[in-house]
């Protein structure tokens, strides 16, 4: 098992779903860790302090830049700085390119891409100087294709993999990577609320997941949150080392077709 005793992780986006799971795998692997989100902090910081780390919350909304740069001066305050940096946080929202609104792009962009870019140069120099750190970008199937409706989100995830290239060409000599997973369908709240419109008009609701997984998932299984943190770990450990720059896909066969 990854031993991360002494390190300290920030997972945005980890009162819930995907990132509340990587928090956990870290947390189990002795990692310290910093939790990002606006869901239920009290709750889920007894949850992740159970492995016995130490753990925090801090509450930024990372459409901002500068409650990115408030929450990283408090990992460094209070934590001594991010060894691993997982940039989760993301939204979702479904229209046509001519209808979709210009409110819902910008917000898009602003927490699934821009927040990865912010958090990355404000984490960088920390890491260089220790000459160790590993930066996670939690990207998507979405960042490799599209898909009809996802016009901001696709473009993010995309925009999510051509960043995570960039930086793990720029840090090829040092100690630190930088790399994404591309996670198929999750049961996260985003997902379960497709499958709830689905059975919304008439469908019976495990039909309806059924469904929403064989127009993409050729297993038909979901990915699970323990899964990605598994992965998260593997790219923290020294096997890891030499994996830079990549777009990991954990889809269930869904790029394989």
């Amino acid at each position: 098992m990854t031993n991360l005793t002494g390190k300290t992780a920030l997972v945005t986006g980890s009162t819930s779903g995907i990132g509340l799971g990587i928090a956990l795998s870290l947390a189990k692997a002795g990692a310290n860790v910093v939790l990002n989100g606006f869901g239920d902090a009290a709750k889920v910081i007894a949850e992740v302090q159970q492995f016995g780390g130490k753990v925090g919350h801090h509450p930024a909304d990372v459409s901002k830049p500068e409650d990115i740069a408030e929450m990283i001066a408090y990992a460094e305050r209070e934590f001594g700085g991010v060894d691993i940096l997982v940039n989760n946080a993301g939204i979702q929202h479904v229209a046509a390119v001519e209808d979709f609104p210009l409110e819902r792009w910008d917000s898009i962009i602003a927490i699934n891409l821009s927040s990865v870019f912010h958090s990355t140069r404000l984490c960088l120099p920390r890491m260089r100087a220790k000459n160790w750190g590993r930066i996670i970008n939690v990207a998507s199937v979405h960042g490799q294709v599209g898909s009809v409706g996802k016009a901001a989100y696709v473009a993010a995830k995309h925009g999510v993999i051509g960043l995570t290239k960039v930086v793990g060409l720029e840090t090829a000599t040092t100690q630190v990577t930088c790399n994404a997973i591309c996670p198929g369908w999750v049961l996260t709240p985003l997902v379960q609320k497709q499958i709830d419109d689905r059975a919304a008009t008439g469908i019976d609701p495990q039909q309806a997941q059924h469904d929403l997984l064989a127009e993409k998932q050729p297993s038909l299984e979901f990915v699970t949150p323990p899964q990605l943190g598994e992965l998260v770990l593997f790219l923290c450990s020294e096997a890891g080392s030499q994996v830079r720059g990549a777009a990991w896909n954990i889809d269930g066969g869904w790029l394989a077709q």
